[in-house]
């Protein structure tokens, strides 16, 4: 069948595959372990509190939101987690420090494997029929129902490890307590609702926050300034995901399918979904909406971030965050693979394959799960070159040592 648009549909389809012991598999208890991590503090242009790639993402892509409402990490970190592989993540020394990437990075693996061997679930993704298999392909991005829901739960540990930096300016300085706070206040869902995609990916990638919490006690909530920019960012979003159709269509006669296949790098920058929205529909996160499945009543969105909570809360009582000795000098990568740890999702891949073969860097292998890139840099000058430019664009690479640790 063709791909079919339906968002509604879509929440639907997500809904009638969760069930209630979804991500709720028990891992039997784990070892304490200790997680060597290398950290560099990032360094904020003169006169401002944001580095050059905060600002220029600032200016670029997240207009009309104010700078003062923008706030950094103060440190970026690499580590590697419990499954061998290297990752990147920010932290702000006022708060709970380098445990909350590291503890949630960890929390998002136990419910990645739960998912994984879930048969229940499984066994209900094998049973979707056409109908529904074209819904998948028409509305999102990465259109296995096994890989919307991991990147919905690593979009989880995102806004946990990203909201962690401004911990230190509430009441909630547990990382636990705060990570509690954040679900009990609803915070994961303002994040479904108000920000956008691009938004969240692009600037947890930088270190960055685009919203400040309103002063009220224990509960957390935005100040009304974050939520009018989170609006007026969506709505500049909205606009020019629709301009980008609009154009297609009427001045170059094209029908839906051809404009976004001519505008595919386009319209992945601004939403490929908001793209192919009605003229006054607007964008509702397909896990919010409440779904009724075997009699359960729940939206898979705070199921979600029920279990990425209680999972990062294991995590913090078991793992043992420690500086790692200084890094040796820059290794030759003889074999060309190269790590980027904050590489999501399918459209990360695109966008990174995009950046090297736009240099003539041969792209050999991307393993997404791995979050590594096997390349073909000509010379240690030509990888440094090729890792400004992926920088420029919001990712992190790194060169593997030989015991394939990773260099900040």
């Amino acid at each position: 069948m063709e791909p079919r648009y339906d968002r509604a549909a879509l929440a639907r389809i997500l809904g009638s595959l969760a069930h209630p012991g979804l991500l709720a598999a028990a891992a039997p208890d784990r070892e304490p372990v200790t997680a060597h991590y290398r950290a560099v503090p990032l360094t904020p242009e003169p006169g401002t509190h944001l580095t050059l790639s905060q600002r220029l993402y600032l200016e670029r892509f997240m207009r009309p939101c104010p700078a003062e409402l923008v706030t950094s990490a103060t440190h970026r970190l690499t580590w590697v987690d419990e499954d061998g592989i290297t990752n990147t993540g920010h932290f702000h020394a006022a708060g709970p420090g380098p445990i909350v990437p590291i503890a949630a990075r960890s929390a998002f693996l136990e419910l990645w494997r739960a998912l994984r061997t879930d048969e229940l679930f499984l066994g209900r993704v094998r049973a979707l029929d056409a109908p529904a298999r074209a819904v998948l392909a028409g509305t999102t991005t990465d259109q296995e129902p096994l890989e919307i829901v991991r990147v919905g739960v690593e979009a989880a540990a995102r806004a946990l490890t990203q909201h962690a930096l401004l911990a230190h300016r509430t009441p909630h300085r547990d990382p636990v307590d705060f990570a509690r706070a954040l679900r009990d206040s609803g915070i994961f869902g303002t994040v479904a609702t108000r920000w956008f995609w691009e938004l969240q990916a692009s600037t947890h990638r930088r270190g960055m926050i685009p919203v400040a919490f309103a002063a009220t006690g224990e509960r957390l909530r935005y100040t009304p300034e974050s939520m009018a920019a989170l609006h007026a960012m969506k709505d500049a979003t909205l606009a020019d995901a629709r301009a980008v159709m609009h154009r297609a269509r009427t001045e170059e006669g094209l029908g839906t399918e051809q404009a976004i296949a001519h505008y595919h790098d386009e319209l992945d920058l601004i939403s490929r979904q908001y793209a192919l929205l009605g003229p006054a529909e607007r964008p509702v996160c397909p896990a919010t909406s409440w779904q009724r499945v075997d009699g359960w009543a729940f939206q898979l969105h705070s199921l979600v971030a029920d279990r990425l909570v209680e999972a990062f809360a294991a995590a913090v009582a078991r793992i043992d965050p420690v500086p790692a000795p200084p890094a040796p000098g820059d290794p030759d990568d003889a074999d060309g693979l190269v790590t980027v740890p904050d590489m999501n999702c399918k459209h990360c891949v695109r966008t990174i394959t995009a950046v090297l073969t736009a240099m003539d860097i041969a792209v050999h292998d991307i393993d997404l799960e791995r979050k590594t890139v096997r390349a073909e840099f000509r010379s240690p000058r030509n990888r440094e070159r090729a890792f400004e430019a992926l920088r420029d664009s919001g990712y992190n690479p790194a060169v593997l040592t030989p015991d394939r640790a990773p260099l900040a």
